[in-house]
């Protein structure tokens, strides 16, 4: 079941957190995040799934920026997301996705007891001019049924490396290599 956004509202400070929290991006069944003003570009053409790869920081200006088509950026959301017993799921606004903005190419799937920023797998098939502050993604929460463990650093198969992040996360799945 996916909650309403009545629903959503009711449970902020309790089970769901969002930081911060303005009413006007409530939607019937979702909460419309915005994008920060910091992208991550990575250095090389080429990555290593083994490797630590290297990225820089770009800062999108007033005037906005002009996405290069077939060019991987990272985001994250303005807002700070933290959830108790249901399962955050974050999807593109179609609005954003009809200009051909792919937003989250394949992360769109949030555990239950994550607390971050959501780091965004930007990626647009035509060059399009993106501004800080657009509410470019929308967040739902489904509930959960049977017994569960809540996401938290170090634990699962994924080591919980991206929990209280505090800003973009590159690919950490090196990390991943260096247990066995």
């Amino acid at each position: 079941m996916i909650l309403s956004g009545k629903s959503i509202e009711a449970q902020l400070g309790e089970n769901i957190k969002i930081d911060p929290f303005r009413p006007e991006q409530l939607n019937p069944n979702s909460y419309n995040l915005r994008l920060n003003h910091e992208l991550l570009v990575y250095d090389q053409d080429e990555l290593d799934m083994k490797s630590e790869n290297t990225a820089q920081k770009v800062i999108i200006p007033e005037e906005g920026l002009l996405m290069e088509r077939h060019k991987l950026y990272l985001g994250r959301t303005l807002e700070f997301t933290e959830t108790k017993g249901y399962v955050p799921m974050l999807e593109g606004r179609s609005s954003i996705g009809r200009l051909g903005l792919f937003v989250h190419i394949t992360a769109g799937f949030g555990d239950v007891g994550f607390a971050g920023f959501w780091t965004l797998e930007m990626f647009c098939v035509q060059p399009i001019r993106i501004y800080a502050g657009v509410e470019i993604c929308q967040i739902f929460y489904h509930s959960i049924e049977g017994d569960y463990q809540t996401y938290q650093s170090g634990q699962g198969h994924s080591g919980g490396k991206y929990q209280n992040n505090r800003g973009i996360q590159p690919s950490l799945l090196f990390k991943d290599f260096e247990k066995s």
